[in-house]
């Protein structure tokens, strides 16, 4: 691959993947063959897959053969998909990039989610790579770079970085690694990425998704969600993720009276390409407006495309005291990840450390390793807090948090009767810096994240030939609005030009070249 190239080709559908599959043209084990294959060729360049599973080919058989006795699983049946390595998949190491959790034995354990796509006949092709603990580690870290998985590149130019934390999930979705992939945020690791890579990630609202089997963070904020190259796409993928879970208290069912949901939601149903019409946006250009001039003018884009929608634009629309919410929402984490870090390792099989100092004592005894490329200061920091949830100074960070939060999005929201709120996600990939660390200029995603609310992020543009991404913000349990908003949005595009045929480039059979480009 070349120091700076476009996006290689590999843009499958899941929905093509599956009519193809279902009509005999090609099989689960010639599909996933094809992805390993690209995996193998690309990603000692990208560092975007951690781990590949050594069974992929076992598992795409077997869906072959459940399609072949009349017996499909579920609707992503033979499809390919990538987890984050934070999620627990049976099998496979889960470490959060760090060899402190080499030695968990934990890998004999689906998260719940993972359960959820082996139910649906997902192959699990690999495990993604990410910043390590999830970007919780360093105050001047480098997204992207974990110990184990090194460092993650933008597939738009190499040298570039493709936000964190679930950088190895945006960067191997839109180099066609596979062609979707779940990620997890806790505050931007799921937008941020998606915009840096030019792909679609939805952050649910948070009690949709279970963290079951997920190395946390924080439980205030933390969710997973999908993250692939279409909006329909990524819907179909959350339509398998968001279930009730008995080991997750905070995700029940959403209320039915808010959503009139069914125990299984049927997000692509909600893929609507009118739904702008007559839909009130409000536009947030408040984080991007220091950005400078081909920043502003793809924010100005993006409104035309709404009105050219039938969309009805209050623009602008401020959301009051954003700009507050990030220092109690710090200092809530620290004290979060301590208590939830520890909570997990003790859940965690043959786990050899069990509290955040026995992580820092490791760290520090393989520094040549571990902090060879920066520190672990947010872990030095977490460790000197309570950890208590029910202290009454951590309590009240997190309360005052969570009413910024909600102040700033359900202000415009009430105030002007909106659909969304629609902003751009965030600043064009910058230059990986592993001296000076990560330095983008703006992102959208603290409101959303910290009060719990969803946001889809989808590419619209490009500045320096590197992808932008625009975000739809709403009330919680609003996805199946934001989704019919933001596919709208996505359908209004001109016709893109044709990718290159794959065969020229994977020497793939040409029938399955053929079904992949469709």
């Amino acid at each position: 691959m070349p120091e700076s190239s476009s996006v290689p080709s590999g843009s499958a559908s899941v929905g093509g993947l599956q009519q193809s599959m279902s009509a005999g043209t090609v099989t689960s084990a010639e599909v996933t063959a094809f992805y390993l294959n690209r995996i193998s060729r690309l990603n000692p360049a990208l560092h975007a897959v951690i781990t590949v599973n050594p069974k992929a080919d076992e598992e795409a058989r077997a869906s072959d053969a459940a399609r072949a006795q009349g017996r499909p699983r579920g609707p992503f049946e033979g499809i390919p998909v990538l987890v984050k390595d934070n999620i627990e998949v049976a099998g496979m190491p889960t470490t959060a990039g760090s060899p402190a959790l080499l030695d968990a034995h934990g890998d004999e354990r689906d998260a719940f989610i993972v359960a959820r796509l082996r139910a649906a006949g997902a192959v699990i092709v690999g495990k993604a790579n990410l910043s390590e603990w999830a970007n919780f580690r360093s105050t001047h870290g480098t997204s992207g770079w974990s110990t184990l998985g090194g460092q993650t590149a933008n597939p738009y130019a190499l040298e570039r970085n493709p936000s964190g934390s679930s950088s190895g999930s945006g960067a191997g979705v839109a180099a066609g690694l596979a062609p979707i992939a779940v990620g997890t945020e806790t505050d931007g690791s799921i937008v941020c990425p998606s915009s840096a890579c030019g792909v679609v990630g939805i952050k649910p609202t948070v009690g949709l998704v279970s963290r079951s089997g997920i190395v946390p963070i924080s439980a205030a904020q933390d969710t997973a969600g999908p993250m692939a190259r279409s909006v329909a796409d990524a819907a179909a993928l959350l339509s398998i993720l968001a279930a009730a879970d008995p080991d997750d208290p905070a995700v029940p069912l959403p209320p039915r009276e808010t959503l009139n949901k069914s125990p299984s939601e049927d997000y692509p149903a909600y893929c609507d390409a009118g739904a702008l019409r007559g839909a009130r946006i409000g536009i947030w250009r408040a984080p991007s407006g220091k950005a400078g001039a081909a920043i502003a003018a793809v924010l100005d884009r993006a409104v035309a495309r709404l009105c050219g929608q039938g969309a009805h634009v209050i623009d602008p629309v401020e959301l009051p005291d954003a700009e507050k919410i990030g220092l109690p929402e710090v200092g809530a984490l620290l004290v979060e990840f301590k208590h939830d870090i520890e909570a997990y390792l003790a859940g965690r099989p043959g786990c050899p450390h069990r509290t955040l100092a026995d992580l820092i004592r490791f760290n520090e005894r393989n520094a040549g390793l571990v902090l060879a490329r920066f520190g672990h200061e947010v872990f030095e920091r977490a460790e000197a807090t309570s950890g208590d949830l029910a202290d009454p100074d951590y309590r009240q960070l997190r309360a005052g948090a969570t009413r910024l939060a909600r102040l700033a999005v359900e202000t415009p929201l009430v105030t002007h009767r909106l659909d969304a709120i629609v902003a751009l996600t965030a600043s064009p990939a910058w230059l990986t810096d592993y001296t000076l660390g990560d330095h983008d200029v703006f992102h959208t995603s603290g409101p959303a994240a910290v009060g719990g609310y969803p946001a889809v992020t989808l590419p619209f543009g490009s500045v320096w030939g590197l992808p932008v991404g625009v975000s739809f913000m709403g009330a919680k349990w609003s996805e199946p609005r934001l989704i019919a908003l933001a596919y709208a949005f996505e359908q209004a595009a001109a016709t893109p030009s044709a990718p290159a045929p794959l065969h020229v480039s994977t020497g793939m059979p040409p029938r399955l070249a053929a079904t992949l480009a469709s």
